[in-house]
């Protein structure tokens, strides 16, 4: 019965209290600061969980989670190694590889590009980058013959596309230092690469036979690249391989060369909340602006409902709803305006960058050449409770100086 008394009365106060055109603007302004608030944040976490999953979909899902490459020289008994590092029971792949660096060539037109060496069915077991191929370009590489998989980015600096013809320059070491010319291998291009992103930029796919025939590497590898149940584990799955494997090689992880991205994604993540609590404690004091100048003008109201026999609790529940219909309203306004937004955020950066013919993210730099979004319910429920409660916070003082009022004072000067 009190809250609903509580809720009409503050009701009617903000509805009247249009006569006072200032009350009224700092109002409306403190609803379009929360609301302003709640959408920006929106829209920043959005983003964040887009990127958190494009790192899981196209990174974590493409790249090894952990590598045992030879030091100084190639792995022969890399089976062994691999059955090594498979008892681990967070390990669920394990698939040999050839990696080396060569200078790719199309006519006058040249590309640095890292070059490895698969096993198609091996290499499904640890990573799903032949979703990002099309199938013939993944299937060709089981047979080898000298054809090769190019990221997308390499492809156009060097304009070629399949069928078309490349030529790969490795350098030759010589045990003696002396200075040789580089190797050079024709290779037909047989597929695409199009991860959209860094990756794009500098990897190229070679069938393992090929890589072993073009480096004299014999049945050995370069190493075993790993798969893991958990990748956010590397580290430490990793650590426990150091002394199982009797191989002398390298433990690399993932969180080696992207571990950053993930850490920078947390980061700004946290500094998210922080902008939404700052700009909303912001709004929030135009909330109590306009409590302060609603208690001035209503002391008459105050005082004929203190002769009522309204008790203080009334009194403070009709200026807390009174503040926090505006952080409602400006919360609700917030999450549809950022949802809407958020969830058209890709498309609507897009046409940004088509109008102004400059790409914000470029896959030459970034993991991701767009700029992804992802809504989450969890993100809405606790930005919306945020500015709900930092509006109730700022009810207090109001409500509290609206109690202290003597009645008959206030009666009797008016």
């Amino acid at each position: 019965m009190l809250s609903s008394l509580s809720l009409f009365i503050g009701r009617r106060f903000s509805r009247t209290q249009r006569r006072n055109v200032l009350v009224s603007f700092i109002s409306l302004s403190s609803t379009i600061g929360i609301a302003v608030g709640v959408m920006v944040v929106i829209l920043g976490l959005s983003a964040m969980n887009g990127f958190e999953r494009e790192l899981n979909n196209r990174i974590l899902s493409v790249i090894p989670h952990g590598e045992l490459e030879g030091v100084e020289a190639p792995i022969f008994n890399w089976q062994g190694v691999k059955n090594d590092a498979l008892k681990n029971p967070q390990i669920i792949g394990a698939a040999p590889y050839v990696k080396f660096t060569a200078l790719l060539e199309k006519g006058s037109r040249q590309a640095p590009a890292e070059l490895r060496g698969i096993v198609p069915d091996q290499e499904n077991q640890v990573s799903s980058i032949s979703s990002f191929i099309d199938r013939d370009g993944w299937q060709s590489l089981k047979n080898g013959d000298d054809v090769i998989v190019l990221g997308k980015g390499i492809a156009d600096k060097l304009e070629v596309g399949v069928g078309d013809w490349v030529t790969a320059m490795l350098p030759s070491p010589d045990p003696e230092l002396r200075l040789k010319a580089p190797k050079r291998i024709r290779m037909k291009v047989t597929g695409i690469l199009s991860l959209g992103g860094q990756i794009d930029h500098s990897l190229a796919l070679i069938s393992l036979a090929d890589g072993q025939k073009n480096l004299n590497l014999g049945h050995s590898v370069s190493g075993v690249s790993l798969k893991m149940k958990d990748p956010f584990q590397a580290r430490e799955v990793m650590g426990e391989l150091r002394g199982v494997i009797k191989e002398y090689v390298y433990l690399r992880n993932w969180t080696t060369k992207f571990g950053s991205i993930f850490r920078d994604i947390q980061m700004v993540r946290a500094i998210m909340y922080l902008v939404m609590v700052l700009m909303i404690s912001v709004a929030s004091f135009n909330i109590v602006s306009t409590l302060m100048m609603a208690v001035k003008d209503r002391t008459s109201e105050i005082a004929i409902l203190r002769t009522l026999g309204a008790e203080d609790r009334l009194i403070k529940s009709i200026f807390v709803w009174h503040g926090v219909m505006s952080g409602i309203a400006g919360s609700l306004i917030g999450c549809a305006l950022g949802s809407m937004l958020a969830l058209n955020l890709t498309v609507v950066m897009s046409a940004i960058e088509n109008a102004i013919g400059h790409k914000f993210l470029s896959g030459g730099i970034y993991f991701i050449d767009f700029l992804p979004t992802q809504l989450n319910s969890t993100d809405l429920l606790v930005v919306s409770l945020t500015a709900i409660t930092l509006s109730l916070l700022a009810t207090w003082y109001p409500s509290r100086r609206a109690c202290q009022l003597n009645p008959a004072s206030v009666l009797s000067a008016k």
